[in-house]
């Protein structure tokens, strides 16, 4: 990305480079630039503790500022926060994403810049990073990577600058599972253990939460010891949470499943994983179509795998359910790798019924 795309290296941690950065994905001409920006694996995290320290900046900024916060200002950047991540779930990022960009540039960053008690701005700082977070995490989703390590950084620095630990370990488990997703093992291993390291103080759904990155992570690096005794531990933590639903940052019987399947998948055992993504979408809300098209998505796929056609076109009929619907690269992504696959296997039955459906619903999208 030029200097004239984004804010620079050096103003990353400024609330002029995330205005910067919120501006540039509005537009959709400038968010193609956005989305070309290279993810970089030799990114060195520091622990909380020894994160750079933006709160300076911050105060800097927001010196002489005559326009106050208070406590209800920050409820509405939490409950803005929450009403995108309803969309995310319904609709897909591509829709929730440019919302979020577009609050952050309008509202947060004023937010930012205003006055208040010390109590008051921290609370403001760590709510922005919650929606910093989220947005850096539609756009790893949306597989914009080095978007997305963009705003998890800023997400960083807001955590640190507003004292929230919580937050900046969220951030860091983000991180792991991004590193994850592009096959860069010991970077998800190191990061997942960097977010554990971040919350000591965690209660219990979110060291389940840690814990099952954690477990994914070491199973990525080929450690079967240790990514079956991180799942005993997610298993063992979540047993002791309670039964709330965070919009942010949550983790139930669903995720802890699907990390399961992760975990096996990653050690070889196929079977395995169908077993616990079918556990997995059995304790997902319906609602939650995005996730439950990638995790349809990614069983059709091992069921292939395993040589089960019929049972992943079964899945894939699943998948197209909320697919129809949704508007996101990785579910898109999803339907490519259907359509090439199930392409060798048109002489069955179920395969090329399967195959004419996608083919009308790609007509609907293409009209659309």
């Amino acid at each position: 990305m030029s200097g004239s795309d984004v804010a620079s290296e050096a103003a990353l941690n400024t609330i002029e480079g995330l205005v910067d950065t919120g501006r540039a994905d509005m537009d959709p001409s400038r968010r193609a630039v956005l989305s070309t920006a290279l993810y970089s694996a030799a990114l060195v995290v520091p622990r909380f503790g020894e994160a750079d320290e933006t709160l300076d900046r911050l105060e800097h900024q927001a010196a002489g500022r005559t326009v106050r916060i208070g406590p209800g200002d920050v409820a509405v950047v939490r409950s803005m926060t929450e009403k995108v991540a309803d969309i995310l779930d319904e609709l897909g990022g591509a829709h929730a994403r440019p919302m979020a960009a577009a609050f952050i540039v309008n509202s947060v960053a004023s937010y930012l810049r205003a006055d208040g008690s010390e109590a008051v701005k921290n609370d403001m700082r760590a709510a922005a990073s919650d929606l910093v977070y989220l947005t850096g995490w539609m756009a790893m989703y949306e597989k914009a990577h080095g978007l997305g390590q963009r705003y998890y950084r800023q997400a960083l620095g807001l955590a640190k600058a507003g004292s929230d630990e919580v937050t900046y370990c969220r951030t860091l488990r983000g991180m792991a599972l991004q590193a994850a997703n592009l096959k860069h093992a010991n970077k998800a291993l190191q990061l997942a253990d960097s977010a554990a390291e971040a919350a000591p103080k965690a209660g219990p759904r979110l060291r389940a939460f840690l814990r099952g990155q954690q477990a994914h992570g070491a199973a990525l690096v080929g450690d079967r010891r240790l990514a079956f005794e991180r799942l005993r531990e997610t298993e063992a933590a979540l047993s002791k949470a309670d039964n709330r639903r965070d919009a942010i940052g949550g983790y139930d019987r669903a995720a802890f499943e699907f990390h399961r399947s992760s975990v096996l998948y990653a050690l070889g055992d196929v079977t395995g994983s169908i077993e616990a993504m079918r556990a997995s979408n059995r304790a997902r809300p319906a609602v939650e179509k995005q996730g439950n098209a990638h995790a349809n998505g990614l069983l059709a796929q091992r069921q292939l795998e395993a040589g089960h056609l019929e049972a992943a076109c079964g899945t894939w009929h699943n998948f197209l359910d909320d697919y129809a619907t949704l508007s996101s690269a990785r579910a898109d992504e999803h339907f490519g790798i259907m359509r090439r696959r199930i392409r060798r296997h048109l002489s069955n039955p179920k395969a090329r019924e399967l195959d004419e459906r996608a083919r009308e619903l790609a007509r609907q999208k293409a009209a659309a």
